[in-house]
């Protein structure tokens, strides 16, 4: 067992690598995955045991901490803070599967677990386990982790098809190097392959028993932060990249501001423009709003594990639309500040683009898309059965 760090601690020790994390910015875009420094640097921030049980070294921090600590890396590069963030959700998982299982995967100082949600392999049973074949996309951090949670549907002749997730080491999958994107070009996003994988039948889970906050055996029941279902945690764990994003956006706009006219106009400085008064005022406000958003999902995810409380529909659903809600405020504030830079912030070097298009990539995800998540909660507010089995 160790003590874990203060949250204040945690958030300083990101804000720390900050510089680390803005000078490799560029070199993660151009290369398609993250610079070996800034993985270091995350490392010894402590970022990839955040979600790690004690037992293990790890600091088992609740989920307003990870916003917080995720915000700061986000305000540096949101390629870096996503793969974090993703890295927390399968540790998080892990910590569900039997005690020998963790300790294989935790023996690895900072164990770096990346995976995915989306059921697009099937497996058959074999005498001691499952084979697996299938490929998965957009797996985040992959070329520097050491696990992969997978999910497949697994079929047979006399059952019903059963999606499990199992725990299987990188070596054991081939990567596709096909992350060639507009946005979070930094945070490797590949696909990765399983052919005639044979995964014992320790590391295969249930996917509904996950997704339900089931745990394998009690070692791990003690824990408030392993208490909760899946998609709560996992929409927590989330939303901080996209706030730091945000937040990131109005900084170099602040930075760049005292220097920059309006082109073509009698405004010498844009900072005397009531335009410009107007955009930064209506910006500022939707992020504290995200801000809002996210502490609220975080907090309420926190006060669950702290009372071992049942979640109902309605709060599982809220969740998911507090996630949405804060990556529509947050795109809409860059927009509105990557709007007012000017024809100048369209250069490579100038980072307010490339912070743009990152959260625009965000915006863009299956979980995360804000109008999936709104319809869904105004769904449930109007009475009707949620459609999904991911909330």
């Amino acid at each position: 067992m160790t003590g874990a760090p203060a949250r204040e601690d945690l958030v300083r020790r990101a804000t720390e690598a900050g510089p680390v994390l803005r000078r490799n910015a560029a070199w993660a875009e151009e290369n398609r995955r993250l610079h070996e420094e800034t993985i270091e640097a995350l490392a010894e921030a402590g970022v990839f045991r955040l979600r790690t049980p004690r037992r293990y070294g790890g600091f088992e921090a609740d989920t307003r901490t990870l916003v917080e600590v995720a915000a700061e890396l986000g305000r540096a590069d949101g390629a870096a803070a996503w793969t974090a963030s993703v890295y927390w959700i399968p540790t998080w998982m892990t910590a569900h599967f039997p005690e020998a299982v963790q300790d294989e995967v935790f023996a690895t100082p900072d164990v770096r677990i990346c995976g995915t949600l989306s059921p697009t392999a099937m497996a058959v049973r074999a005498e001691g386990g499952i084979v697996v074949n299938g490929k998965w996309g957009f797996v985040s951090g992959a070329h520097h982790s050491h696990w992969q949670e997978i999910v497949a549907v697994v079929v047979g002749p006399d059952s019903e098809p059963e999606p499990v997730m199992a725990l299987v080491p990188m070596s054991d999958l081939t990567v596709i190097d096909d992350w060639h994107t507009s946005g979070l070009r930094g945070t490797g996003s590949v696909s990765t392959v399983a052919q005639d994988l044979f995964v014992p039948a320790a590391r295969v889970m249930p996917l509904g028993a996950i997704l339900q906050g089931q745990h394998a055996d009690g070692v791990n029941a003690g824990s408030p932060i392993y208490r909760s279902p899946l998609l709560p945690v996992a929409a927590a764990s989330s939303v901080g990249t996209v706030l730091g994003l945000a937040k990131a956006a109005r900084e170099v706009f602040f930075e760049r501001l005292p220097d920059r006219k309006i082109t073509y106009t009698g405004y010498a400085s844009q900072s005397a423009a009531p335009l410009t008064h107007l955009q930064v005022a209506e910006a500022t406000f939707k992020i504290d709003q995200a801000e809002f958003h996210a502490h609220r999902l975080s907090d309420t995810v926190d006060a669950k594990d702290a009372g071992s409380a049942q979640w109902t529909i309605e709060e599982r659903v809220r969740a998911r639309a507090d996630m949405g809600a804060v990556c529509r405020l947050a795109k809409e504030a860059v927009d509105i500040l990557a709007t007012a830079s000017g024809g100048s912030s369209i250069y490579s070097d100038v980072p307010i683009q490339r912070i743009a298009r990152d959260v625009h990539a965000v915006n863009q995800h299956a979980l995360m898309h804000p109008n999936t998540n709104a319809e869904l909660y105004g769904r449930i507010l109007c009475g009707l059965e949620p459609d999904t089995l991911y909330i």
